[in-house]
């Protein structure tokens, strides 16, 4: 039975990295530079909080199927950390940091940056909104890394 699940695994497996990591890349690569372009923080703070708020609930659901399939098929199809292949450990040590490094964006700036907006703190916001695109910057290299690793581990020599 266990080997009629594991394609979905995977598929949900990519997907859910697919919507995270593709987001973090259009947002910072694509979104951010016209929004800096186009708005002055007035009009471009509000806009990432409306933003953040939508996409944040995507990652939370994207982290916790990731979670859920990534360790499905550790130990559900492959029997666990000891039969799986050094990129799979690789892969996952990534992916934890990079959940992390959300946590303290959504808990610690995202939330902060909240409140800033809604007071019309400026200064404060874009401050708040700096450290979000320097992390979110940090997450979309790691997250194209473990990318990589996950769909060539295979491949390399680890």
């Amino acid at each position: 039975m266990t080997a009629y699940l594991f394609p979905a695994a995977v598929v949900l497996h990519l997907l859910s990295v697919v919507v995270w990591v593709g987001g973090m890349f259009f947002a910072h690569q694509v979104l951010r530079p016209v929004a800096v372009a186009q708005f002055e923080p007035p009009q471009r703070l509000p806009l990432w909080n409306g933003v953040f708020g939508r996409f944040f609930p995507w990652v939370w659901t994207a982290i916790l199927l990731i979670l859920a399939t990534g360790f499905w098929m550790i130990f559900g199809y492959y029997g666990g950390f000891a039969k799986v292949p050094p990129y799979v450990h690789i892969m996952l040590a990534l992916g934890i940091v990079m959940m992390l490094i959300y946590g303290h964006v959504f808990f610690g700036l995202y939330l902060k940056l909240k409140r800033a907006v809604a007071d019309q703190d400026w200064p404060a916001a874009g401050a708040r909104l700096n450290s979000i695109r320097r992390l979110v910057g940090i997450n979309t290299i790691l997250g194209l890394i473990t990318i990589a690793i996950g769909s060539g581990g295979r491949f390399m020599a680890f």
